[in-house]
């Protein structure tokens, strides 16, 4: 079967089984899930989803996520797309009625998931999440003209890898403003328009608070502020400027307005947060290090699992502009070695349990190179006790990172979103390619082993491996902490 077969074949299995086309509102994707808007989330067949072999788990959330994994993903979506368009054509008349079905389901859902705080972070996610392959693709590029560099390799080519490496990141400011506007309900382009001010070199000739402007001062958290400011001014103008006039007085008065508040206010402003942002992360590893990687290294997993990683995002994106790396992300991935370490433990200790081994043998590589909810929702996060063993392993790998923070060795990512061994390629830091990998591998063999350990002296009790060591037990059925609250507010994207 060809690759564009068998990714139509998973697309076309997920399907049925997510209730048919009728019952599908959005398609999207991110770098590892498929996010499906249902009207009626009763129809998921769940149990028969997760055996889908393409399917490595699943999360609820605001929208129902399934979990392929990157590169995947994006292959079976527009497959999946084609699919909902066919069906769609061929039974026109299903919405409906599905939609009377789901209605008070989804009132209840909605009303439960879309508190003010759950709702700013998940629109942080939709502004910057869009913006990870391109961080991703010029990280890895900026990292490979280094090392041409440093080996004074095709000197010819390194300032074109240079223009291609440093190109998207010059204008992020834009790409953020754009995706805010969209996001809060504006147009677009007019978001990209303010936030484009920040980046302009012009701006370098305007003093506002006794000092002259830096081009791109205020970064991505000056494009933010101004993209949502563009975006409640033209709405303001929508409601009061006459309709015979609306195309040429509401742009000039939301990029005007917005303008003149971005260029002498919020670009100060964003630019000493963005500064205070820098200073206190060198500051926390500087001075703390150990004790800063132990607790944001063992605190991510539940991070995830609350949502609340979705803050970060800006703070990584702002360090990436500010230092050219995120020196925070390599010590919060060490989660995921933890996890790694735990599963493996698993796997040892249930010598006689088919499923959970079954689901640790499958979801394994994944968890090496970054991917950790099958692992997560599949295997420690149901069993309770390995959640926190794994968390250990964690808390472990992020002091040895941070230790070595403290003593001088940076360790940064150029980009978000990869993690495990998928985070090689983007690795930098202030003393050499070298030194920089072996420490961040180091943190990650202190993750395995201590996640390891731990959970296989101290991960189950006595009851625990007797009811979980029978063959036929499922995982769920022997859990001894349920995993559906915590599953249910599970965010995207959660790459460990």
């Amino acid at each position: 079967m060809s690759t564009e077969d068998k990714n139509r074949a998973t697309a076309a299995a997920i399907l049925p089984l997510v209730g048919g086309a009728a019952n599908i509102t959005s398609i999207a994707h991110c770098m590892t899930r498929l996010r499906l808007g249902l009207r009626d989330r009763s129809l998921v067949q769940e149990e028969a989803l997760k055996a889908v072999p393409a399917v490595m788990g699943v999360v609820e959330d605001d929208t129902y996520q399934i979990v392929l994994g990157p590169g995947t993903v994006a292959r079976v979506t527009p497959e999946f797309e084609a699919l909902v368009a066919e069906e769609r054509e061929a039974h026109p008349a299903t919405a409906d009625e599905l939609a009377a079905q789901g209605a008070e389901m989804r009132a209840a859902r909605k009303a439960k998931n879309q508190t003010p705080f759950k709702l700013f972070l998940r629109r942080i996610a939709n502004i910057f999440v869009p913006l990870i392959p391109a961080l991703i693709g010029c990280g890895i590029i900026a990292g490979l003209n280094g090392l041409l560099i440093n080996l004074g390799w095709l000197p010819s080519v390194t300032p074109a890898l240079a223009a291609m490496a440093s190109g998207f990141m010059a204008l992020i400011a834009v790409f953020v403003g754009f995706n805010t506007a969209k996001e809060f309900g504006g147009t677009p382009i007019l978001g990209g328009a303010v936030a484009a001010i920040i980046v302009f070199p012009g701006v370098a000739n305007i003093e506002a608070f006794g000092q002259k402007l830096s081009p791109g001062q205020g970064g991505v958290l000056g494009a933010l502020g101004a993209a949502v400011l563009a975006t409640y001014i033209e709405k303001w103008c929508r409601k009061w400027v006459p309709e015979a006039v609306d195309v040429l007085v509401t742009p000039t008065l939301t990029v005007l307005i917005s303008g003149l508040v971005t260029i002498f206010g919020l670009m100060f402003l964003a630019g000493e947060i963005s500064t205070g942002i820098g200073e206190a992360a060198n500051w926390l590893l500087d001075n703390t290090g150990g004790f800063a990687g132990l607790v944001l290294g063992g605190l991510f997993l539940p991070l995830v699992m609350l949502g609340l990683h979705q803050a970060l995002i800006p703070i990584h994106t702002t360090l990436i502009e500010q230092q050219g790396f995120t020196v925070l992300l390599p010590i919060l991935a060490m989660a995921g070695a933890g996890q790694v370490g735990c599963a493996i433990a698993v796997y040892k200790r249930l010598k006689h349990n088919t499923s959970i081994r079954n689901t640790i043998k499958s979801a394994l590589p994944a968890g090496f190179l970054g991917v950790g909810e099958p692992l997560i929702y599949g295997v420690s996060l149901p069993l309770g006790r390995p959640f926190i063993t794994a968390c250990i392993g964690g808390a472990a790998g992020g002091a040895f990172v941070g230790t070595f923070s403290m003593l001088g060795d940076k360790v940064g990512s150029t980009a978000i979103g990869p993690s495990g061994w998928a985070l090689f390629p983007l690795l930098d830091g202030n003393h050499g390619l070298g030194m920089t990998i072996a420490i961040y591998a180091g943190g990650l063999l202190v993750g395995y082993l201590v996640g390891f350990f731990a959970t296989y002296f101290f991960g189950f009790s006595k009851q625990m491996l007797v009811e979980l060591n029978a063959p036929e037990e499922s995982v769920v059925a022997a859990s001894a902490t349920p995993a559906g609250p915590a599953t249910e507010s599970a965010p995207e994207p959660a790459r460990l």
